[in-house]
């Protein structure tokens, strides 16, 4: 399903479409929103015949994208993804654009020592985590959720998991087991697109997600497992650990963990999931 919407981008208005699940944006736009031109499709042509004489790799990030013009029409226009998007931006000789490539360096900056120190990784995750809303106690749990989750990921590398979509396999084996429904179900059942599924979960829903991918951990370490169709029948065992545990918990609550509630609507230290 075609899906275009508007940015904002410091006032001015930035077409966007959803391409393959990712966000493109109008490259015609942020020129438009960066330069003082007062033909910013002019300028982009101008720009991208620089770029190409240049012999730069940016031009090849764009890709022709039907977008709504002022008429009321559709025009096939240059779009870009969001790496695309900010290769452009340091390539615009504009003061405007100063302030972006500054930020850019900065992010890039932090990046280099986060590789070097994966502590200030850490503690940055949970600023953004606070800066969005969340309660200290739903961090801790989401950020133990994480570090169980890169321990379980790394076992799959070592123990033959090259492929994305092996990853994504064993991935849904254990919601399933778990859950009773696959995180493409449970965030279908959630009202979530692009967004990422355990930001969006409760305590309990955390808590007995962890304790999936542990077990499956463990039980990979405990037999020595090796190649994905025996790491999918532990994933299914550990997995299924959970799904006991949670069931046994609905009995006592008279209700599913399995919650349709998110945290799109209002941040999660000013209204609590009711599945806590």
């Amino acid at each position: 399903m075609e899906i275009i919407k508007i940015a904002l981008f410091k006032g001015r208005k930035i077409r966007k479409t959803l391409n393959n699940n990712e966000w493109w944006f109008s490259v015609v736009d942020v020129c438009g929103a960066l330069t003082d031109s007062l033909d910013s499709g002019a300028y982009w042509r101008k720009l991208k015949q620089r770029l190409l004489g240049e012999g730069s790799e940016v031009v090849t990030f764009c890709h022709g994208l039907k977008l709504e013009a002022s008429d009321g029409k559709k025009y096939e226009t240059d779009c870009a993804n969001t790496e695309g998007i900010f290769r452009i931006i340091q390539s615009i000789p504009s003061l405007k654009a100063e302030p972006f490539k500054r930020w850019l360096a900065k992010v890039g900056y932090e990046r280099v020592q986060e590789i070097e120190n994966p502590e200030l990784a850490t503690k940055r995750t949970r600023m953004l985590y606070k800066l969005k809303g969340y309660s200290d106690a739903w961090i801790e749990k989401r950020m133990r959720g994480i570090a169980i989750r890169e321990e379980l990921t790394y076992e799959w590398q070592k123990r033959g998991v090259k492929e994305q979509r092996d990853y994504e396999i064993l991935t849904a084996e254990i919601s399933k087991a778990t859950f009773g429904v696959t995180p493409s179900e449970y965030k279908k059942l959630k009202g979530l697109k692009r967004e990422n599924l355990r930001d969006h979960m409760g305590d309990f829903e955390l808590i007995f997600n962890m304790l999936g991918e542990r077990s499956t951990t463990e039980i990979h370490r405990q037999e020595k497992s090796e190649g994905v169709l025996k790491l999918k029948k532990d994933a299914n065992r550990g997995g299924n650990i959970a799904g006991i545990a949670r069931k046994e918990l609905e009995k006592e609550l008279g209700r599913s963990v399995v919650s349709k509630k998110n945290f799109l609507q209002k941040p999660e230290n000013e209204k609590r999931l009711k599945n806590d």
